[in-house]
């Protein structure tokens, strides 16, 4: 019997140690986060133009973005980078450029032979496969044109503009790609800005020191809805979809299915307005539910500078939270989604919001940074005028930039001190765009910057942590599966991700989805939803690879350099 008792004894200890070890092995982890600047060593030589000339127009503010996509389909990101051009009083001319990357950390500038240098006074792009052919599509935002480039496949571009009937010629500032109607196309949304014209530049300032104007000073703008017809045309459907309003300052925009209802939603940020959520009725129309849902004013009421919104499920519950960047003296906002069509605001609570108020803050976008399991934020921040300290000396036009690590349960820490010498840079920042250039596992940053060089910040985290990247191919969905959410379980711990066209102030990240593993070397379930309403499952899926996953045919290893 006390033999018998010994032997259960031991065999019940024996078990405890095997789930401590099993908890203990599959615990996120989270190694310092580190960034190197590669800059450099890459081959970038783009400098951005605003066409400053001392006369401050308004247009030189805003800086310009940046998109990571693959263009050549040859497995490693491309960078497209958005220029300005000369102004009044100036005569370098900027021009958009397209850089391939050659696989090995170097990047060569093919604008010219690729015909995409436009030489507009841009500000953003958008990346999508508007027509379903297999190669991404690039659409630029400008004051004045914007422009529309095919991909022929063959490594050039052509401007389709005037054929897609895409052209708005106000001053747009963002746009993303959704297939907001699920008709297996995408769709297009432009964000329009204010009303202004270069004649017509206000003269402003404070205490006898001449400063760039404030949106107020400006009428607002209408942004426009496309409707793809299928056939290489748009339809502006903005008026049927109940999304015209003329008095918005659109500065940034964000397509998510913040409600989980199976239609993509779309979040519009606005400059001194208040922002708009816009519920999809799933009939080809919107309402905007921001006041109901407590995301269209600052918790104290106001209207707010509101640059960039993004999307993402901060603390793993399957539902979408929200991200607002703003100007200095107003904090970053963190709207917590409570799962029923309303936001809490945790900006203060989460650790983010009192870290903003000393910036001036643009760009941002959620990756997990470290691998861990969890979402880190990454915000880029620089002020618009470069006399600032003449009026508040404690202020600075070139700030860094900040990177906030996701402890869980919504909490995050200011690691930017302690992430290397990528995060010491100070910079006047404008665009930030998230990608795996060099696909070796973990995300990669790249940060545009106003009237300055941008900087290709490399991920070095210590590599321990595992990992898992999808590309998606609709079929019965749009090509790129824009709108598909996966979610991944390790050991009971789910994440969602959900492939989107755009977001980011006024950058477009890689759209393949991205997930860290922490220890674990084995999923137990990817989820993928299709926009055409099909679930795909797929079980014991092994760490550290790239998949690609085309709608209903399963998933297919992808061997990198091949």
């Amino acid at each position: 019997m006390q033999k018998n008792e010994r032997n259960r004894q031991g065999v019940y200890a024996s078990w405890i140690v095997n789930c401590l070890t099993l908890w203990v092995a599959n615990l996120p982890i989270s190694p310092a986060i580190h960034f190197t600047d590669v800059t450099p060593e890459s081959g970038i030589l783009f400098k951005h133009e605003d066409g400053r000339s001392g006369k401050k127009y308004y247009l030189e503010t805003l800086g310009s973005g940046a998109a990571w996509f693959d263009y050549d389909r040859d497995g490693d990101l491309d960078i497209y980078f958005v220029n300005g051009t000369a102004l009044p009083g100036t005569s370098t001319v900027g021009k958009n450029a397209l850089y391939h990357n050659n696989g090995d950390g170097t990047f060569t500038d093919i604008t010219l032979e690729a015909s995409i240098g436009d030489q507009g006074y841009g500000f953003s792009c958008a990346i999508g496969d508007y027509d379903n052919d297999g190669f991404l599509d690039l659409y630029v935002v400008n004051y004045g044109p914007n422009v529309l480039y095919h991909n022929n496949g063959d490594g050039t571009f052509t401007d389709t503009t005037e054929i897609a009937g895409v052209g708005d010629n106000r001053w747009g500032v963002a746009a993303a790609f959704a297939d907001y109607d699920n008709d297996n196309d995408i769709d297009l949304f432009v964000a329009n800005y204010v009303e202004y014209r270069l004649e017509n530049n206000p003269v402003c300032g404070r205490s006898g020191v001449q400063l760039y104007c404030t949106p107020e000073v400006f009428t607002g703008s209408p942004s426009v809805l496309y409707r793809n017809n299928g056939d290489g045309t748009f339809s502006d459907c903005t008026q049927k979809a109940n999304l015209f309003y003329p008095d918005d300052k659109a500065m940034g925009i964000c397509w998510c299915d913040y409600d989980n209802d199976g239609d993509i939603d779309l979040f519009v940020a606005n400059d001194k307005v208040a922002d708009r959520l816009h519920k999809n009725n799933n009939d080809g129309t919107f309402t905007d539910v921001a006041f109901q849902s407590g995301v269209a004013l600052s918790e104290t009421g106001s209207a707010e500078s509101s640059m960039a919104p993004i999307f993402g499920d901060i603390n793993n519950d399957g539902w979408f939270d929200l991200v607002i960047t703003n100007f200095h003296d107003e904090p970053n906002n963190v709207y917590q989604n409570d799962r029923n069509g309303f936001f809490s605001d945790i900006t203060y609570q989460s650790g983010i919001g009192g870290q903003g108020l000393a910036y001036l803050s643009w760009g941002a976008e959620f990756a997990d940074l470290d691998n861990d399991g969890y979402l880190d934020l990454f915000i880029v921040n620089g002020h618009i005028d470069d006399n600032i300290q003449q009026i508040r000396p404690s202020m600075t036009y070139e700030q860094p930039n900040q990177l906030f690590r996701n402890g869980g349960h919504q909490s995050f820490e200011d690691v930017s001190d302690q992430s290397g010498p990528g995060l010491d840079l100070k910079k006047v920042s404008r665009g930030a765009a998230l990608g795996d250039y060099d696909n070796d596992g973990d995300i990669d940053i790249l940060v545009t910057n106003s009237h300055q060089s941008p900087n290709l910040l490399r991920n070095d985290t210590d590599g321990q942590s595992h990992w898992l990247v999808f590309e998606m191919v609709g079929t019965r969905s749009n090509r790129d599966g824009i709108g598909v959410r996966i979610k991944v379980v390790v050991s009971g711990h789910s994440q969602i991700r959900e492939v989107k066209s755009g977001g980011s102030y006024p950058s477009h990240s890689d759209m393949r989805l991205h997930f860290g593993l922490g220890q674990s070397t084995v999923v137990d379930l990817v989820e993928i939803h299709w926009p055409s309403g099909l679930t795909e499952h797929f079980k014991g899926i092994n760490a550290d690879q790239f998949f690609r996953v085309e709608e209903g045919k399963g998933l297919s290893q992808i061997t990198i350099g091949n």
